[in-house]
């Protein structure tokens, strides 16, 4: 997607240790015109994929899949990184954390993924892929198909694209770049 690499190139923030910030526009601060052109791409892309519910994990993924949910007319679900005191009924997968170096709980209430259900996971990065396998988890766990999974920002030099296409899921990602090396950004053609 040509608007989403020249708003990386221009705003985006390279740091050592492959780490892409697009804090600017994307996962802090947003652009939500750039959402929506994003959530538009998502839904050219899955347009035949039969999904009738999204589901993202929290915080970064929910406004790209609140959008292309609106874009698509689905509801949208977000698996939330804290079992709460509250859920009682849940589907639960364990995902190990990069950043933070650590494995923790992820949830969704039974009452909001069913048997039956065919499932869009929309999130902003890809990188290793815990976050997407996790949500790959709880889909199965549910009696759930997966319909595709969609990404604003692939890390084609971490291995999470690689294994996630080689098990037969759809994977989209609106950005791939190929390296990060001595923080210059390298996009896939």
């Amino acid at each position: 997607m040509k608007i989403l690499k020249e708003r990386i190139l221009r705003d985006g923030k390279c740091l050592q240790g492959g780490i892409l910030k697009v804090d600017s526009f994307i996962n802090h601060q947003m652009d939500p015109v750039l959402m929506e052109q994003m959530a538009r791409e998502f839904a050219t892309r899955f347009s035949g994929c039969g999904a009738n519910k999204i589901l993202t994990i929290e915080a970064s993924g929910i406004a790209p899949a609140i959008m292309t949910g609106y874009i698509m007319k689905l509801p949208v679900v977000f698996i939330k990184k804290s079992v709460p005191a509250t859920m009682d009924n849940m589907l639960v997968a364990s995902v190990y954390s990069f950043t933070k170096k650590r494995s923790y709980d992820v949830c969704v209430s039974r009452d909001f993924l069913h048997t039956g259900d065919k499932v869009l996971f929309i999130d902003d990065f890809l990188a290793n892929g815990n976050a997407a396998k996790g949500a790959a988890e709880i889909v199965e766990r549910a009696g759930a198909e997966l319909a595709g999974m969609g990404f604003i920002v692939e890390k084609a030099f971490q291995q999470g694209g690689k294994e996630l296409r080689a098990s037969g899921v759809k994977v989209e990602s609106l950005a791939i770049i190929e390296s990060l090396d001595d923080c210059k950004v390298v996009f896939r053609e």
